[in-house]
């Protein structure tokens, strides 16, 4: 499918994105663009990673849970449950491998700033709440801390096996991701096999529980992912460079935006939820401008990003 952006009745751009929604026998649902394509999964596997921490003995709330689920928006309940974790386990922000970092919410940046914050902190990182969490199993299990991003430490070794068996695909070799973690390899059709396993399977209920009654715990409700989980019946995750992945009783959707773009990956959810008959009449039209992002001149709407077929 191509998403096509119209400005004053002239197209400007098209975009690509590939994807599919499969069961979690892997009978597929619907299937446009490539698949198979290789890629790094990001921060779209988190809730995978999140139960490695579990089980390793992690203790967490619910809550705490969907933040270390999270690509969080540094909004300040996102950073007290960062903090929760950290010191549930004993610890403090010091502990963080996260790179100091200004969280991604302009809001957010905008209230630190009002506080006096003039320095980016570890914990403002979207992805501290996944570290504190590995950070919160490996001190349980008695890891070593310092060593936690090594791909080698047990609590990586146990997120990859985790990885591949919801996936049913080896996730190595592994990469190194923004947030200095090892970041896993797969496909779109293998984070929809992931996401169908996470919605269906015992083993992830906790995590898939917490992101289906936190969601915005989970990211920031303001961005188009963020809003779609809000309607959304179940775990839903976004990764860097356009990828987004839901799962719903079995059923796994992944997305991918092959320029990299976040607003036009929530476009091709929305679109191939549409086509599965997933989300209700009254969210596609709270969810219209998700579905079509209105292109905006002078303030006022001169055009807009459209589906096309898939191709």
């Amino acid at each position: 499918m191509r998403a096509e952006t119209t400005r004053s009745g002239l197209t400007e751009s098209t975009n690509r994105t590939s994807a599919i929604a499969l069961d979690a026998d892997g009978a597929v649902l619907l299937e446009w663009g490539e698949p198979d394509r290789p890629l790094f999964y990001r921060s779209a596997i988190k809730p995978l990673q999140a139960t490695a921490s579990l089980e390793a003995g992690a203790h967490l709330t619910p809550e705490s849970l969907a933040l270390a689920c999270a690509s969080h928006s540094g909004s300040p309940a996102h950073i007290a449950h960062v903090q929760l974790i950290l010191e549930q386990a004993g610890l403090d922000e010091g502990a963080l491998r996260t790179p100091p970092s200004w969280p991604l919410a302009p809001e957010s940046v905008a209230r630190l700033h009002q506080q006096g914050h003039r320095t980016p902190r570890r914990i403002f990182h979207n992805c501290s709440g996944k570290h504190a969490a590995w950070l919160a199993g490996s001190r349980a299990a008695g890891y070593p801390l310092e060593s936690y991003l090594d791909p080698a430490h047990p609590i990586q070794v146990a997120s990859a096996s985790i990885v591949a068996d919801a996936t049913h695909l080896d996730p190595r070799p592994v990469g190194v991701d923004g947030c200095g973690a090892p970041t896993l390899r797969g496909s779109i059709r293998a984070l929809a096999r992931g996401f169908a396993t996470l919605s269906s399977s015992a083993r992830f209920a906790a995590a898939a529980g917490a992101m289906r009654r936190f969601s915005s715990l989970c990211g920031g409700n303001t961005f188009p992912d963020g809003r779609i989980a809000a309607w959304w019946p179940g775990p839903l995750k976004g990764g860097a460079e356009g990828l987004l992945a839901a799962g719903r009783e079995g059923i796994g959707i992944a997305v991918k935006s092959e320029a990299g773009s976040r607003s036009i990956a929530a476009m091709a959810m929305m679109e191939a939820m549409r086509r599965l008959g997933t989300l209700s009449t009254a969210a596609l039209d709270a969810l219209e401008d998700v579905a079509r992002p209105p292109i905006l001149g002078g303030g006022r709407v001169v055009g807009r990003i459209e589906p096309l077929n898939a191709d």
